[in-house]
């Protein structure tokens, strides 16, 4: 049985009800639930809903590697300010980190701002997030990017454990969701080292964080 946004999509393009594409397809409404959780495993209302601590056993947890995608991600080492020093850390013993970070001077980061409601505000953020990650930056093993790329999902993964947020609003309002696992639990639906390359293909080093702005 194809996965609901599949059997969605094929009944659009033949112009035809589900119901008679798949006529066996008679499931209660619990059963729908389960199939719909075998793509996504959670989905929270905001990020402040997301269970307390769990950003910080992920991150403790995490082993091989760490891969966010953001434009300013605050709410990390906000809620963790020995995040660098933690990753800086752990590097030495082989964890690999890559962060990107939206470039707080382009035109996308400004467009999202205004997006957001909250304009250079979320420049603003970057430059505080950039400025607190500055004790990671150049440590071998974490590699700190800045990118131009227009986001439409911020990207979470620790090893094989993967958080996604499609942002409506402003970020913390967004609703975060837990992809499920295949295989080796590598997401099923999120091959974060593909979206990184794709997505952040034109990103630059942080370089040198002086007083929060990027050099």
């Amino acid at each position: 049985m194809p996965y609901p946004r599949f059997r969605t999509q094929v009944s659009k393009i033949l112009g035809l009800e589900e119901a008679y594409l798949w006529p066996d397809r008679d499931l209660s409404e619990s059963q729908l639930n389960q199939a719909s959780r075998r793509e996504i495993v959670e989905v929270y209302p905001n990020r402040g809903a997301v269970p307390h601590g769990l950003w910080r056993r992920l991150i403790d947890e995490a082993s091989e590697q760490v891969d966010v995608l953001v434009f300013a991600g605050l709410f990390l080492v906000d809620s963790h300010p020995d995040l660098p020093e933690q990753l800086a850390l752990r590097a030495r013993d082989g964890l690999r980190a890559r962060l990107a970070y939206g470039d707080p001077a382009s035109p996308v980061v400004e467009q999202r701002g205004i997006d957001e409601g909250i304009g250079m505000d979320l420049g603003a953020r970057i430059r505080i997030t950039l400025a607190a990650m500055a004790p990671a930056v150049g440590v071998e093993g974490i590699d700190v990017r800045l990118h131009e790329t227009v986001l439409y999902n911020s990207i979470y993964r620790f090893d094989d454990d993967a958080r996604q947020h499609a942002p409506r609003g402003v970020a913390g309002t967004s609703k975060p969701c837990h992809p499920p696992a295949s295989g080796r639990a590598r997401p099923a639906v999120l091959p974060l080292p593909g979206v990184l390359r794709a997505r952040v293909g034109v990103s630059r080093p942080s370089g040198r964080i002086s007083g929060g702005v990027t050099r």
